[in-house]
Order: C-alpha cells, then sequence, then structure tokens
C-alpha cells in the first residue's frame, strides 16, 4: 500500500563534478521495532513503461539498498565498514567496493529521514563519493 510520500535525494562527485538526482513519489513504509523498511518505484525518464522497485532496508548502522527490474543492484552500506557489492547497468555487471562513512537517521512509526554518505571503487580506485538523504511522510488522507 503506498500511503507515504517518499522523497530521494542522490548526489554523486566524480572527480570534484557533483550531480544530483531528485525522486519524489508514493511508496511503502514499515516500521517494525527498530528496523525500518521503505519501497518504492522508480520509472524510467526514457521508457515509463519500465520500472525498478527500491527496496531501502535500515536497521542500526546498516542500510541496505536492494533495486530489482532491468538492473538490479544490491548495496550493504555499513558504517565504517567496506563491503563488495553487486551492481547491474545497461554495459553489465561489475563488484564495486562501498565504503560508508555516515549512517543517520529519524525514523518512526510514523516516518522520517535517513542520511547516508558512502565511497565507491573499482579495482582499489576511487569511482566517487555518494550521498542519499530520503524523507518519508505519511500521505494526508483528503
Amino acid at each position: 500500500m503506498e500511503n507515504y510520500l517518499i522523497s530521494v535525494v542522490g548526489t554523486q562527485d566524480v572527480d570534484g563534478e557533483k550531480d544530483s538526482i531528485e525522486l519524489t513519489c508514493a511508496g511503502e513504509y514499515i516500521a517494525e521495532g527498530s528496523k525500518f523498511t521503505i519501497k518504492y518505484k522508480e520509472y524510467d525518464d526514457d521508457n515509463p513503461e519500465v520500472c525498478s522497485l527500491s527496496t531501502v532496508e535500515v536497521e542500526g548502522d546498516t542500510v541496505t539498498v536492494l533495486k530489482s527490474g532491468p538492473y538490479p543492484s544490491r548495496l550493504l552500506l555499513e558504517k565504517g565498514r567496506r563491503h563488495q557489492c553487486h551492481y547491474s547497468t545497461m554495459f553489465g555487471d561489475l563488484m564495486v567496493g562501498v565504503f560508508t562513512d555516515t549512517v543517520k537517521y529519524e525514523l518512526n512509526e510514523k516516518g522520517g529521514r535517513l542520511y547516508v554518505s558512502y565511497s565507491l571503487d573499482f579495482n582499489a580506485g576511487l569511482v566517487s563519493k555518494n550521498e542519499i538523504i530520503i524523507n518519508v511522510k505519511e500521505k494526508e488522507v483528503q
């Protein structure tokens, strides 16, 4: 049930050049004790019939980002740790290194905010520094 308003801002810094993507959509939000799950659909700008489902799971200092669809990926973002993660692109599948600097969130049963900063590396070379900010709030009933 898409009863929450999900706002996502993703920023990527590659060699000093910043690029950001913003998305606001309806989505699903589940708070179960100390675990929070955010789900939303992303549609392809070039082909609106193609979409992927993004699932963001937050628990403790760990955020898992799962993306299904034409280019599935799984990022494990754990504060202070580096993980090898699977990332699919139109050019093929990659294994990338992900080091998470910061995981901060203020989430409860009604929604809240998540902030994550991390870097990506490939073949031991820094690819980009990234930030994700997700705001979740209940949709107003009309």
